[in-house]
């Protein structure tokens, strides 16, 4: 069994900041990809921000150079750092992560169960 933990959505106002973090625990081999997702109500679930193995990183538009995103092997946890938050931010925001149970097993695709960002004055 493989899990993903959010923790660190809440209530924010404009201009504020909030910080994501998701840790992934259970029967893990390696972790690739790492990301978060959001859905506003009405709306499609749309990538946020990812980051490989390596480090490498990919942001939507509209949050680049708001919003950052980190994570460490060593713990296998991913971060969004999320500063200068709009209304238009306000969503459950989701971690997702491409793992490998073990050397007999494929990369599959897991989420967590979703942290509510609200931003609103």
């Amino acid at each position: 069994q493989v899990q993903l933990v959010e923790s660190g959505g809440g209530l924010v106002q404009p201009g504020g900041s909030l910080r994501l973090s998701c840790i992934a625990s259970g029967s893990i081999f390696s972790i690739n990809d790492m990301g978060w997702y959001r859905q506003a109500p009405g709306k499609q679930r749309e990538l946020v921000a990812s980051i490989s193995s390596g480090g490498s990183t990919n942001y939507a538009d509209s949050v680049k150079g708001r919003f950052t995103i980190s994570r460490s092997n060593a713990n296998n946890t991913v971060y969004l750092q999320m500063n200068s938050l709009k209304p238009e931010d306000t969503a459950v925001y989701f971690c997702n992560a491409l793992i490998r149970r073990g050397f007999r097993y494929g990369v599959e695709r897991y989420w967590g169960q979703g942290t509510q960002v609200t931003v609103s004055s």
